[in-house]
């Protein structure tokens, strides 16, 4: 973007998230990510309070949302217990639950899958695919395989997004327009939204666009990483875009049919890297990037309550397909000795297409218990082109040239069905239990591919997983929760079949069909109260991870370096302590506090840790609104604590990454509301003190946040 426009577009200021104008009755602003009151439903797949859900939930709201801008939802993970982020940028942040990211999360927007079988396991999707029309972003902590299926092996995250409205007067016509900059990057975002109501008809449409540049790190010292004035972290910028359609017509007072379409578009997005230079002699230089990504899909559905069949009082059915196509390059240019470099170019192209459905039933039974069950299924079909080149210099007297065009990971079927049924028994007023199970059957095979000679490969696997929750109110304002399960995520496309260098050029990874799902074995023990403008809620945990998927050597090389293969190698274990807090102190004032420590262990390989998360987290937050909601003003310091379980030797920061302090701060005010229209200006201020740190997963390959930044943005709705 020009600077003269976007000079312009800074004079407007902005917002990056569409207000509220989906016609339901909106949440209270004074909801927070640490109320006890907020409603859920991905835990259990019916409405109730996260006071009482047997379960560990975090949901962040309409309002936390809007009034902390971030850049996308992941961005909130920081501030909340359990929770973490991994990326960098505005365009590649992932979620990271109690020590497990990547494939280990299940990424869900309104029920359906995002997550597909040809990300690597550490990678993950990323949640910008959901767009910014976002109304609330659901977080169970802990596994949730029985309602979900493979990958909720360490939690789910569900996107809610704003639908078509039902509550419109006929012919009732809403909207909004915003705009957000961000000094990061010299961010620019406008978004629109436009809601309507014709009969029974209720349709919604929204429209985005982000555009950044690399952003600047601060000077300063990171354990061993000391950095002068400026620089600049390359590929943490992007450029995107994102459509929504929905529509729905209502069948009757109780019952929807739906369909909605979404297209994202991303351009010049990475992972980020620094010069290698400026963390110590003989680093390599490693760039990840995605030059473009396209994705889209299109679903439909039907929702019914109330219903009085004899199978059912509650349908939900929804059938979606969606295609995700991207590039993505692999820059390593590493020191081999004294004069001597390999410099690897790689280039893969993935075209991902999906289809899949879900079909949830409801029934009550005697009354007081309900008997939720389905079925759901998807088939992933890849195709992928892969070529590199690779120059040798220093290994003779003329540099060495070595080109392939040879693919990666076969062209290959990924497909998943399974059965689940989970039963609520209350038995008592104060008792709320779940029982739950699953059968999940995956397959994948290898098809004919162009440039590959090795035979088909096949591989399958079945799998059961269990659930069983339970809440026992002891008083009025006082819940107990306890929960024991079991998780599971079935190996990927990447993991069975890739064969070639390893993203990080340190090696040649050999495929390995033969692997087994992981699986894990959760437990949870949870308080939480409640006492006027009081609240406070606990959870201990802990999570063990059985035949855990990791690349070990074989103890072979391939043209000098050494070989890896997937194996089902390892144990894990996370045991961890939540803690959150907070009171309205006086009129408008809100305070609120969370803690958490969290210790990760490799139990059948202690020298292979695996701390790449924080290990204590403390966040202190104190807001104020003004009672007719003219203004609001916040504060927020997060400290995390110093991580010792890191495999020493491999990142420049040193046998530890230290612990950092960050504050930020926040303030909005409404302009002025005439004639339906409502103008809100918002400020935030991130990183106040211009500190050099890194999130803990993104310090071993270093890659800092940026140094004070300022947002402004303006909401403009009718």
């Amino acid at each position: 973007m020009h600077s003269a426009a976007r000079t312009a577009l800074i004079l407007a200021a902005a917002f990056s998230v569409a207000s509220d104008v989906s016609g339901q009755s909106p949440k209270s602003d004074t909801a927070s990510k640490s109320t006890l009151e907020t409603i859920t439903v991905t835990a259990t797949r019916s409405p109730r309070s996260t006071f009482d859900t047997p379960l560990p939930i975090t949901v962040l709201d309409s309002a936390t949302i809007r009034e902390k801008l971030p850049n996308g939802v992941a961005d909130l993970f920081r501030d909340v217990a359990g929770l973490d982020v991994t990326g960098v940028g505005p365009n590649q942040r992932r979620p990271e639950i109690r020590l497990q990211r990547g494939q280990r999360i299940l990424l869900l927007e309104d029920g359906l899958r995002l997550n597909n079988a040809r990300r690597q396991q550490d990678f993950g999707e990323i949640p910008a695919l959901a767009g910014p029309d976002v109304e609330q972003v659901e977080v169970v902590r802990g596994p949730s395989s029985v309602l979900y299926g493979t990958d909720a092996i360490g939690g789910v995250v569900n996107i809610i997004s704003r639908g078509a409205p039902r509550r419109y007067a006929a012919d009732e016509i809403h909207g909004s327009f915003n705009y957000r900059y961000g000094s990061a990057g010299n961010l620019a975002t406008p978004d629109g939204a436009m809601s309507a109501r014709f009969g029974k008809v209720g349709v919604r449409a929204s429209a985005s666009y982000r555009e950044a540049d690399d952003y600047t790190a601060p000077k300063g010292t990171f354990g061993n990483i000391k950095l002068g004035d400026g620089v600049k972290v390359f590929d943490s910028g992007v450029r995107d875009r994102s459509y929504r359609a929905r529509v729905g017509y209502d069948v009757g007072t109780a019952a929807e049919v739906f369909a909605r379409a979404e297209a994202y578009r991303a351009d010049k997005a990475g992972f980020g890297f620094i010069d290698p230079a400026k963390l110590g002699p003989n680093e390599a230089r490693i760039q990840i990037f995605y030059p473009d990504q396209d994705y889209s899909r299109y679903s439909v559905g039907y929702r019914a309550d109330a219903l009085s069949t004899l199978f059912t009082n509650r349908v939900d059915v929804s059938v979606y397909t969606q295609r995700n196509e991207r590039h993505l390059n692999t820059f390593v240019l590493a020191p081999a000795g004294p004069g001597a470099t390999v410099d690897t170019k790689a280039y893969n192209f993935t075209d991902l297409n999906t289809v899949g459905g879900r079909l949830e039933l409801a029934k009550s039974i005697a009354v007081r218990n309900t008997l939720t069950y389905g079925v759901d299924a998807f088939r992933d079909r890849s195709r992928n082109t892969d070529s590199s080149r690779t120059v040798l210099t220093g290994f003779g007297p003329t540099p060495t040239t070595r080109t392939s065009a040879t693919p990666s990971v076969p062209n290959a079927i990924f497909q998943s069905a399974g059965a689940f049924a989970q039963l609520e028994l209350n038995p008592v007023d104060r008792l709320t239990a779940m029982l739950g199970t699953r059968l999940q059957d995956v397959s994948a095979q290898t098809r004919d591919t162009p440039g590959l000679t090795r035979p088909l490969a096949s591989s399958s696997d079945r799998t059961a997983v269990w659930t069983a929750n339970a809440l026992y109110r002891i008083v009025r304002d006082l819940n107990v929760v306890a929960t024991v399960g079991r998780g599971f995520r079935a190996p990927n496309l990447v993991e069975r079949f890739f064969e070639g260098t390893a993203s990080e050029g340190n090696g040649v990874q050999k495929s390995n069909p033969d692997l087994v799902a992981e699986t894990s074995l959760n437990t949870d023990l949870g308080l939480r109260a409640r006492r006027g403008a009081l609240y406070a809620e606990s959870f201990v945990f802990r999570n063990d991870i059985h035949n855990a998927i990791k690349s070990v050597r074989t103890g072979n090389t391939v043209n000098g370096r050494p070989e890896f293969q997937p194996r089902n190698v390892a144990r894990l274990r996370v045991d961890g302590l939540e803690l959150t807090t907070g009171a309205r102190v006086l009129t408008g004032w809100d305070a609120s506090a969370s803690f958490t420590r969290l210790l990760g262990r490799n139990v059948s390989d202690p020298g292979q840790p695996i701390g790449d998360s924080y290990s204590s987290k403390l966040v202190g937050e104190l807001a104020y609104r003004q009672p007719n909601d003219r203004f609001a003003v916040g504060y927020t310091v997060r400290h995390q604590g110093e991580q010792k379980d890191v495999i020493i030797g491999t990142n420049p920061i040193g046998a530890a990454i230290p612990a950092f302090t960050v504050h930020s701060a926040r303030a909005s005010a409404r302009l002025f509301a005439r004639g339906g229209t409502t103008n809100r200006l918002l400020f935030g201020i991130e990183n106040i003190g211009d500190k050099l740190y890194a999130e803990f997963p993104n310090a071993s390959f270093f890659r800092p946040e940026p140094g004070r930044s300022v947002s402004l943005a303006l909401q403009t709705s009718f």
